[in-house]
């Protein structure tokens, strides 16, 4: 184990005009994802892409400073073929985030998720709510929102390992939680020991059973 680099793969997931490519750039502390306004229900992300940046000295490993490569693949609303994603993100996705906004109504189960990598997706998943600042301006926690939330929404939160992260669209918000949001990411992968979820090995798993 290399105790001077971390590299870890994250797959971003959601529907159209979900916050994906914003969540994607303040997780690499840039602007690199293509995002802005675009035709209501047409997504501004028409194919995956993958964007990479080293954070030296980023977190300390068995009393070793140590840098964290972090891999972003930012997926369209489709779902991704086993072979791009297995291409995208050799050694694995350690991070899967779902993103979805906080202030549109979200009516949908997660089936594509389980279709891709099998059951064992909650336990590498995050789930990223954004547009939050709509919360605050309506004077809302956003415990209070999940507890107000729909029952399926409630049932994501609960079942992603990774917990909830709410981001809001304000000026500067990416800077501003950008370190956040890759703590929590790195903190998930570390209770999975930085194993990759591999796209064949979920499939061929799930086959079987």
């Amino acid at each position: 184990m290399d105790l001077y680099s971390l590299a870890l793969n994250v797959l971003l997931m959601g529907d159209r005009q979900s916050g994906r490519s914003s969540v994607g750039n303040a997780l690499i502390g840039g602007e690199e994802f293509q995002t802005g306004t675009c035709v209501p229900g047409i997504s501004v992300t028409a194919e995956c892409q993958r964007l990479s940046r080293n954070f030296q000295r980023y977190f300390r490993r068995q009393g070793v400073e140590s840098d964290l490569v972090l891999s972003v693949v930012d997926t369209p609303p489709l779902l991704p073929s086993p072979h791009t994603v297995s291409e995208l993100c050799p050694g694995g996705v350690h991070v899967l985030v779902l993103v979805l906004r906080a202030d549109w109504p979200n009516e949908r189960t997660h089936l594509r998720e389980h279709a891709l990598f099998g059951p064992e997706w909650c336990r590498h998943a995050l789930l990223v709510l954004t547009h939050a600042d709509h919360l605050r301006e309506a004077g809302l926690h956003p415990s209070a929102f999940l507890m107000q939330a729909n029952d399926w929404l409630r049932a994501l939160a609960e079942e992603v390992e990774g917990g909830v992260f709410f981001l809001d669209n304000t000026s500067n918000w990416s800077c501003i939680r950008g370190r956040p949001l890759r703590d929590q990411l790195l903190r998930l992968s570390a209770r999975n020991h930085h194993k990759g979820l591999s796209v064949t090995e979920s499939l061929r798993g799930a086959t079987n059973v």
